[in-house]
């Protein structure tokens, strides 16, 4: 609910956020619109897809909720050059598209499947958790992020500058993510999966993925050890040392997920797994 304190509503009456599963004390929420009907962007204004993180902690600084799901998007749209993946599209829907990948990926949620009929690709983004599993699919597979904002206007972003930082992304002001692009290329490449945490369901700590293209291009995309995605491109599958001497020393996140030293020597460990799993593959 919006606040504890208030009425309890018969069922006819309750909240279309609440019948999604979000129960929440938000408490200093007086309104919820369509995202495009609330005319213009005011301060204390926030944007609504799944909500799982938006209603797990307070959000003091929130006065009004702006329902990115009354636009309507089509969830996944398949087209000769990629995949376009709503910003809405639940990690359920994702999961049953496919491809081994995108299980993996939507797998390092270890949440419950009533998280993941809930919880979005975009929300996942926009959150920029280091951890983020949806960060380190769209990043690892090349997508593009397209942004807009409330006047219309469109730019894209690659995901990898899409996170800036540990909960920071790009979008500015009134500005919301509409969806991600993820080309053919990247799609139909072979790729590895590496991923590691302190417990069995805990936080992913590292999470590397690498691809080859088509054209023998290699791929290495580093998440959740890092404070934002680090990707690195070859022209070919390189040498461990070639690959070793390209991983950044300075960018590994410390927090009570892992500290930085395990998260560095995990990282290394899946590149140079990685690299020979896809090495022997070509």
């Amino acid at each position: 609910m919006i606040s504890g304190n208030g009425p309890t509503l018969p069922p006819s009456e309750v909240p279309e956020y609440e019948a999604r599963g979000l129960h929440v004390d938000l408490n200093t929420i007086d309104e919820v619109a369509g995202a495009l009907d609330a005319g213009a962007w005011r301060p204390g204004d926030g944007w609504l897809a799944g909500g799982t993180y938006l209603f797990s902690e307070p959000q003091p600084h929130l006065r009004r909720l702006r329902d990115l799901t009354t636009l309507g998007w089509p969830s996944l749209t398949e087209t000769p050059d990629g995949l376009l993946i709503a910003a809405t599209c639940t990690i359920a829907e994702l999961d049953r598209y496919g491809p081994p990948l995108f299980g993996r990926c939507c797998d390092a949620f270890l949440a419950s499947f009533k998280i993941q009929h809930v919880a979005t690709v975009g929300g996942n983004l926009c959150a920029a958790l280091p951890a983020g599993p949806m960060t380190s699919l769209t990043a690892a597979l090349d997508g593009s992020c397209t942004v807009e904002s409330l006047s219309g206007e469109r730019r894209l972003v690659p995901v990898v500058d899409f996170v800036t930082g540990d909960g920071t992304t790009d979008l500015r002001p009134a500005e919301f993510l509409r969806s991600v692009f993820l080309p053919a290329s990247a799609l139909t490449a072979r790729s590895a999966f590496r991923r590691g945490s302190l417990h069995t369901l805990g936080r992913s700590a590292a999470l590397v993925i690498g691809r080859v293209d088509a054209d023998g291009t290699f791929v290495l995309t580093i998440t959740a050890s890092t404070r934002r995605p680090v990707q690195l491109r070859f022209a070919t599958v390189p040498s461990a040392a070639e690959l070793r001497a390209r991983i950044p020393e300075d960018r590994w996140l410390d927090d009570v997920h892992g500290r930085p030293a395990w998260r560095r020597h995990l990282t290394l460990r899946y590149a140079d797994e990685i690299r020979d799993e896809l090495a022997a593959g070509s």
